[in-house]
């Protein structure tokens, strides 16, 4: 064999040997920006409900459908999205994403019955769910294998960012100019995201090879990422022969990656069902111990920089440590502080502390889940493999809101529900210690 031959390197191991360029960083920098901006649009919506309400006299249930169509939207648009970014390019599904749930949210303002509303409200989430898995892949796909899991977490902390300035964003915009001029701004601003992300975010490379790409082409996109590097010794002759001739949906759900698959779906779920009750019931249980409305606001902004602060020490976790054992270890606090967190006849310091751990703890595990769903998959299948992830978490979110209701209507009390919620925790953390758990082959028998 050659010196030549043994010296060729393919994508995914020159992308892995470069240091984090000024372009990568860019490329980071403008993934955390958008996924601000879906925080803030997520957020501001229920800061926009009461005053529909009130304005126009809609009925709760009908703000409950809305609300319940939009998370619909979202899994079904994280779902869809996956597999079009990893067949015709993640950059084009964040774009489009961009501007659907941009416009949308825009054109809500708008809006002067609760049915247009909802409808606009359905769109904007299917745009809000192709955004998040399109944005982690193309993170994923343009940094070094040592800093991967980092800017992974460290771009989808942007989502807390985003929740905690849409409160303070909302308290300032709408007594001022109105719920629409609100819905407005938090539409159009993520608008001037786009030119950006058209001139200097790249095509992943594994979509350009398996589109039929110039090879140049793709050696301008490698040179773009690493301009120090050499990039005539790449081996540009494709996907690994495993990969070929399978939808990104079967390498998914393939023998090789369905435990996994299963596993991660599985956290999702409970992650993102247990994140969403305690969002909607924590409020309620912080004013049953007669806090007034500003200081139960207070408390819930405690939680939301608990969340941050969780999520961004999530990214130098997964970089130092093990990250399947960061998630575990963050699901397993959680399940600790959610029954601390149901015990109550606190004082409201030591309320806001325990506020602010139990968002730290939830914080972190989320973060260090879409680390290990981003480096789950090859490339080729790992738009797919975030979106459905992010698709089966949308449906826990559902699956808890009707739980809880259930739960309330049986009589349970805030307090009660809190300390059924470590139970899933727990099993959400013995199936991250499944994940890094590497399965058992059989032996092979010896050969004649």
């Amino acid at each position: 064999m050659s010196t030549e031959s043994t010296s060729r390197l393919s994508i995914q191991e020159f992308i892995d040997s470069t240091t984090m360029s000024p372009r990568q960083r860019l490329i980071v920098a403008l993934g955390l920006l958008t996924m601000i901006a879906e925080g803030l649009d997520v957020t501001i919506a229920g800061f926009v409900y009461p005053h529909v309400v009130r304005d126009w006299g809609t009925s709760i249930g009908a703000v409950t459908a809305t609300v319940t169509s939009g998370v619909l939207s979202m899994a079904a648009g994280g779902a869809v999205a996956g597999p079009l970014a990893d067949r015709y390019g993640r950059k084009g599904v964040t774009v489009v994403g961009v501007l659907i749930f941009g416009l949308a949210t825009a054109a809500m303002g708008l809006a002067t019955s609760i049915e247009v509303l909802a409808i606009l409200r359905a769109v904007a989430c299917a745009g809000l769910g192709a955004v998040a898995p399109a944005v982690m892949t193309v993170i994923a796909d343009s940094t070094p294998a040592h800093r991967r899991a980092q800017m992974v977490t460290l771009t989808f902390s942007g989502v807390a960012v985003g929740t905690v300035g849409g409160g303070f964003l909302a308290s300032a915009v709408i007594p001022a100019y109105g719920w629409p001029a609100l819905l407005a701004l938090c539409g159009l601003a993520p608008l001037l995201l786009v030119p950006f992300v058209v001139a200097y975010v790249p095509e992943s490379v594994s979509v350009l090879i398996a589109r039929g790409r110039d090879p140049e082409q793709v050696r301008k996109v490698l040179a773009l990422l690493a301009p120090d590097r050499d990039t005539s010794r790449v081996d540009l002759s494709g996907a690994p022969v495993g990969e070929r001739g399978q939808s990104v949906g079967a390498i998914v759900l393939s023998r090789a990656h369905v435990r996994r698959t299963l596993l991660i779906w599985l956290c999702s779920f409970i992650l993102l069902g247990v994140v969403f009750l305690i969002l909607n019931y924590l409020p309620l249980m912080v004013e049953q111990s007669g806090l007034s409305a500003a200081r139960t606001g207070t408390v819930v902004g405690f939680f939301g920089w608990g969340s941050l602060g969780g999520q961004l020490l999530a990214s130098f976790g997964v970089k130092r440590f093990d990250r399947f054992r960061v998630l575990a270890l963050a699901s397993a606090l959680s399940a600790v502080a959610v029954w601390v967190m149901s015990v109550g006849g606190y004082s409201f310091p030591g309320l806001l502390a325990v506020v602010f751990a139990l968002g730290l703890v939830l914080g972190g595990s989320t973060s260090s889940l879409q680390a290990v769903g981003a480096l789950a998959y090859p490339s080729a299948a790992r738009a797919t493999g975030l979106g459905w992830m992010s698709g089966v978490g949308r449906l826990g979110t559902l699956t808890s809101g009707l739980l809880g209701g259930i739960m309330i209507g049986a009589g349970w009390g805030i307090s009660r529900i809190f300390l059924v919620l470590g139970v899933p925790l727990l099993l959400g953390a013995l199936a991250a210690l499944l994940l890094g758990a590497r399965p058992r082959r059989p032996a092979l028998s010896p050969q004649p």
